[in-house]
């Protein structure tokens, strides 16, 4: 049951179906493997399978490719876009963790402010400094 639940979320292609989607020959994609432009998964029995994302990579080094750019420009290219993904992932887990601790934390964000309605962070456990001068206020006087 969950193995086609995956299968609807992610889908995951045999090396003829991906070279049929991507519109290349599979030897092409073979060869793209060697030279670690898309590298597929491997299956227990060494079957190269290939994402939706993979088959998309695809696509972009034929584009690429197309517009006379190497492929070694090409494998650059690709490894830093996969370098943003990884990093957006990272970074959605960093906050995720940050937003979770600080819930986890009643209490945690104290602040005050001051006398001119500015607002003043304050560490845990330490208070705001009393004031302790006497101020004279003064009605302003009234127009007639």
């Amino acid at each position: 049951m969950i193995l086609q639940f995956l299968h609807v979320v992610c889908p995951i292609f045999a090396i003829a179906m991906a070279a049929e989607l991507a519109g290349m020959h599979p030897q092409t994609l073979r060869q793209y493997d060697r030279l670690g432009l898309v590298s597929p998964r491997r299956t227990a029995g060494k079957s190269r399978r290939y994402s939706l994302r993979e088959v998309a990579q695809l696509r972009e080094v034929q584009r690429l490719s197309g517009e006379g750019v190497s492929l070694e420009g090409i494998r650059r290219i690709l490894e830093l876009e996969n370098e943003v993904v990884d990093l957006r992932d990272r970074v959605r887990q960093l906050e995720s963790a940050l937003a979770t601790e600080l819930l986890n934390r009643p209490g945690s964000r104290v602040f005050a402010s001051t006398a001119q309605g500015d607002v003043v962070p304050l560490r845990q456990g330490m208070r705001a400094q009393r004031r302790t001068e006497v101020v004279v206020w003064r009605p302003a006087a009234l127009e007639e």
